[in-house]
This record gives structure tokens, sequence and C-alpha cells, in this order.
């Protein structure tokens, strides 16, 4: 493996590390605000699950991330690197304003932008929907702008089956509910692997491709297993301020609605892996939040500054990572 070639493999992973500081801590938010779980315990839950997604649920979304370029051979690695370098820019600068963002945004806006720079409209695949699964640049960005719609749907219509459910339950069902949190954050963190592990799985395959590494664009069992555990790493090393924006600044979650938000985000996440479509935890999750607020009928509760904070932030991703990824790429040029 060159030098070029090791560098776009420690930058995919480097992403992940950035997009697990952002959306795995989004994983486990809930269960930490609502104090059912240490965060050490949430990590290990995190790491645990984060790695089983991935390896359970297959490559769709690695094989759509694979398909949103068509560079020449000859630029495909320039072109990741770069796209890489942009998104993981974002994603530092979100997290240092404790914003979150979305990195299936960034990396899509980042791999647009790179190869627009690298050889204009032509490399982009825009693609569209093949029935449920989503083709190229366009197909990626509808589940992107659907999903959290889903998502807060889902959360309201799970808050409130959840209320009607235990309108009567004593305290009693207070250590039940705990055990439920668990179980929830363990398939919201399952169905977040299965989706954003494949993100940078689906660059590294097409680099080690254009570098003569591997045959088609089949990624290793290696590359799922270091992107999942870098997923898990991001946590440890800073997650926490997106897991109190999540958690506690949007809406204060009770231990029900945190089991609404999981089981709702979960599903909406997981569905979209089956059909191959990266999407964001932090907009599905965020979104489940709002949508329990709205749930338990206490919309003017939800503190709404803080959601159109957000709201701004996913607006300008694509755009900015696009810029980015396009100095970044006459810089990554002008070095190699």
């Amino acid at each position: 493996m060159g030098p070029e070639l090791a560098l776009a493999v420690a930058l995919a992973l480097a992403f992940a590390l950035t997009n697990g500081i952002h959306d795995t801590a989004n994983a486990i938010a809930t269960l930490v605000a609502t104090r059912a779980a240490t965060p050490f315990q949430a990590v290990l839950l995190a790491a645990v699950f984060n790695l089983l997604g991935p390896l359970l649920v297959g490559g769709a979304v690695a094989g759509t991330i694979a398909g949103i370029v068509d560079v020449p051979q000859v630029d495909v690695v320039s072109v990741a690197g770069a796209a890489l370098l942009g998104a993981i820019a974002w994603n530092v600068v979100t997290w240092r304003f404790g914003l979150p963002s979305s990195s299936g945004h960034a990396l899509l806006g980042g791999l647009v932008g790179a190869a627009l720079m690298a050889a204009g409209p032509g490399a982009v695949t825009w693609g569209g929907l093949d029935g449920w699964r989503p083709v190229g640049a366009a197909g990626v960005a509808l589940y992107l702008a659907v999903a959290p719609v889903a998502g807060a749907l889902a959360g309201l219509l799970a808050a409130r089956a959840a209320r009607r459910a235990l309108r009567r339950a004593t305290r009693r069902v207070e250590a039940p509910l705990r055990g439920a949190q668990w179980a929830m954050a363990s398939g919201l963190a399952f169905s977040h692997g299965s989706n954003d592990a494949q993100k940078a799985v689906g660059v590294i395959a097409v680099v080690l491709a254009a570098g003569g590494e591997t045959d088609g664009l089949g990624a290793p069992l290696w590359a799922v297993v270091a992107a999942a555990g870098a997923l898990t790493l991001g946590v440890a090393l800073g997650g926490w301020r997106i897991v109190r924006t999540i958690g506690r600044r949007i809406y204060d979650l009770r231990p029900l609605d945190s089991l609404a938000s999981q089981s709702s985000s979960a599903a909406v996440i997981l569905a979209a892996s089956l059909a191959g479509a990266p999407v964001s935890t932090t907009h599905v999750v965020a979104a489940s939040v709002v949508g329990v607020g709205g749930g338990r009928r206490r919309w003017r509760h939800v503190r709404w500054e803080v959601v159109r904070e957000m709201g701004a932030v996913w607006v300008t991703t694509i755009p900015a990572t696009a810029a980015l990824a396009a100095v970044a790429l006459l810089a990554w040029r002008l070095v190699t």
C-alpha cells in the first residue's frame, strides 16, 4: 500500500472517529441523560453494538457511498482524501461548539465538492431512486432530508403510545423502564453501526479498489472492524458535548421519553440501513426528541432556539463541506 493510499485510508478512519464524536454520542445520549446508565456503561454498550451492526446487517450503505462519484481512476484517491478532509474539518468545528451536525451530509458534500473540482459535473453520479434504494448524490440527499421527518413522526407516535399504555402505571414500572432503555439503546447503537460505520467503509472500499489492493468494491473485514471501533472511540474522546445538547438542551427527557426516542430512532435508522440509505443519526435522534415533546403535548417546552441553531448547521453543511473539499483537493495535489 503506497503512502497516498495509506493516508486516504487513515483519513477514512479519522472521519469515522469524528463521526463517532457526533453520532455515537447521540445513540447513547438519552440513556445517559435520564441516568439509566453511567457514561462508562453507555460507552461499553455502544462499543459492542456498533461493531455488531455493520457485521450483521451487511454493506448496502457502503455500496451507495461508493457510487456517489465517478472520476477517473487516477483521481479516485485524491478526491476521496479531499472529501474526507473537508468532512473531518466540519465535524471538528461543529463539535467544538457543541452543535450536533450530520456526518452523512458532511461526507456527501465533501465527495460532491471534490469531484466537481476534479472533473466537473460529470464526475458526480447524480442518480435518484431505484425502487427504495438510493442511487448517487440525489438519492442520498433525499433520504437525508426525509429521515428527520420520519424520526420526528415516529417519536411523536411512540411517545403517545407509551403514555397511553402506562397512564395508570405506578412507580414500580420504573425498574422495567430502565431495562427497556438499555435494550432500546442497544438497538439504536446497533442500527447506528449498521449505517454510519459503512460510510467510512464505503470510502475505504473505493480507494482500495482504485489502488489495486482489492478486486471490486467489497471491503475487507478489517476495514469494517476498524471503522466500527473508530466510531465508538469518538465517544470516549469528546462526544459528551453532543450528549448534553441532544439529551438535555432540546427537551427535558424522562425515562419514558428516552425509551420512545430510542425505539423510534432505532427503527428509522435500521430501515434506512436495509435500504442502503446513508442517513444521519444526529438528525434522526434530535428530531425524535422534538417529536417526543410533541407526543407529550408539550410543544412549548421544546427549546426551539436550539432546534433552529441545529437546523442552520444542517442546511449549511453540504455547501460548506463541498467548498472545504474543493480547497483540500488543490492542497492534496500540491503536496502529493
